[in-house]
Parts: C-alpha cells; sequence; structure tokens
C-alpha cells in the first residue's frame, strides 16, 4: 500500500475520488456487486479503508455513483439503435422492435444489470439521505430520458410512457438476477433437464418481457 497523503487542494480531491470510482469499476468487470468489498477496494486503490471513507460514506455510495454512470453511458448510446431498430408503421409492431432493441442494448452492459439489480436491497440500504437523495435525483433524469425515447417512437402511450420505463428499469434488474444464477445452480440445472427448462436466456426473456409490458401499456392507453 502506498503512503498516504491528504488531498490538499480541491483538484487532488476529485483526482482520488475519481481513481477509487476506477478501481472499483474495473474489479466489478471481473467480479459481482456482491463480491466488491471496501476493504479490497482499498488495498487496490493503495488507501487505507478509513481514507477511502473520507470520498465515500460507504462502499454503497460507490456502487450508487457506478449505476448513475453505467445508466447515463447506456441512456446516451441507446438513441441511434432504437432510431435504426424501431421503423415500423404499426404501433404493435414498433413496440415489439423497440422491446428487442433495448434488450439488445442491455445485454453487453452486465455491469449496468448486476447493480440494478442490487440497487433496493443493498445498494440503497448502507448510504445517507444526503447520498440517496443524490443518486434518486440523477436517476430521476435518467427517467426522463428513457421515457421521452419511449414516448418519441411509440407516441401512442401517452402518459403511460412514464410507468413503462420504471417497468423496464425494474425488469431489468429483475431478469439479470435469475439469468446469471450461481454455480450451484447451474449444476443442478446440467442435473437434472427438468429442471433445466427454468433456465432462462437474458436478452431473450428480457425481450419478451418489456414486448409485454409495452403491449399492455399501449392497450391500457387506447
Amino acid at each position: 500500500m502506498t503512503t498516504f497523503q491528504r488531498a490538499r487542494s480541491a483538484e487532488q480531491r476529485e483526482h482520488r475520488r475519481e481513481a477509487i470510482l476506477e478501481t472499483a469499476a474495473g474489479m466489478l468487470e471481473a467480479m459481482p456487486v456482491a463480491e466488491l468489498s471496501l476493504n479490497e477496494l482499498a488495498r487496490r486503490v493503495g488507501l487505507a479503508k478509513s481514507n477511502v471513507l473520507r470520498y465515500f460514506e460507504s462502499r454503497e455510495a460507490v456502487l450508487l455513483e457506478l449505476l448513475d454512470r453505467a445508466e447515463g453511458r447506456w441512456l446516451a448510446e441507446l438513441p441511434p439503435r432504437l432510431e435504426e431498430a424501431v421503423t415500423a408503421d404499426v404501433a404493435a409492431e414498433r413496440a415489439e422492435q423497440l422491446a428487442a432493441a433495448v434488450a439488445a442494448s442491455l445485454t453487453d452492459e452486465r455491469i449496468l444489470c448486476d447493480l440494478l439489480s442490487a440497487q433496493a436491497a443493498v445498494l440503497e440500504r448502507n448510504v445517507s439521505a444526503e447520498v440517496a437523495l443524490r443518486y434518486k435525483r440523477a436517476a430521476t433524469r435518467h427517467r426522463a430520458v428513457l421515457t421521452d425515447l419511449i414516448r418519441r417512437h411509440l407516441p401512442e402511450t401517452g402518459d403511460a410512457a412514464e410507468q413503462l420505463c420504471r417497468h423496464i428499469i425494474l425488469v431489468t434488474g429483475a431478469v439479470a438476477t435469475h439469468a446469471r444464477p450461481s454455480a450451484s445452480v447451474v449444476a443442478a440445472y446440467e442435473a437434472d433437464p427438468a429442471i433445466g427448462a427454468m433456465r432462462i436466456d437474458f436478452t431473450e426473456y428480457l425481450r419478451t418481457t418489456i414486448a409485454t409490458l409495452a403491449a399492455g401499456t399501449l392497450a391500457r392507453a387506447s
């Protein structure tokens, strides 16, 4: 571990804060959220755990910020994918196209999906009201972006586009959890073909779920 030296300037503090976030993001490339510990994060950054806590009040605060950034990057890349994919004249067909494009866009976003799956049960449980408020405000901005995209491609949803947006985020986390089972559950699937049928493919299951939600939203809106 390197010798800790207090960051004196705002620039130095921000640099150290970014180093913590970048290190945590790198760890998530190789491990699930549940395995990322504050002790190991501090070791990899080269700081004492107490010094990491000068910049983030908890492990969960670090992960909430990573979730905010991951969702922002995903939404920044989503518009051109939807423009290319959602082209049908009929609303029902556009709903299917939108579902397929959104599911495909999330397939390579393993870290984002992992963080979404842990958001309510884990990440929001060990943070102050201040951190929670900052994250929820950012999440509200992200939801507004996704809602606007839904309205652009499925204007028939009207005011219900916001609800469809919330549904998409919720089911993404849920499907991600079930589509990436533990090693013991995978072994159980392989041992018994009857229960192996319960195993789901992330992209296909998310596509059909979003398509069903979109179809229901269109039906209710009409």
